[in-house]
């Protein structure tokens, strides 16, 4: 009976998604000021102490970096410079 609960176990752990990693933004009391959590595609989420996002960073396959705002607004761009 073990080993078919195990079987099932890792069974769900492949069909499910990769879970997001989520790091904390503390001020310099070191109480929390925010979080950033990276998806599965590699989409950053930005959100403030209260849970609210306040926008997201992804990065396309030349390297460029687009920040958008809570609404999807497109705020700015970074890249790599070129060599």
């Amino acid at each position: 009976m073990t080993n078919i609960i195990l079987a099932l176990v890792l069974v769900l752990a492949a069909l499910l998604p990769a879970q997001a990693q989520q790091t904390t933004i503390r001020d310099a009391s070191g109480r929390t000021i925010g979080t950033v959590t990276t998806d599965s595609n590699g989409t950053k989420t930005f959100r403030d102490g209260s849970g609210r996002t306040t926008g997201t960073a992804t990065t396309d396959s030349n390297g460029t970096t687009t920040f958008r705002d809570a609404s999807g607004r497109t705020t700015g761009t970074a890249s790599q410079p070129r060599r």
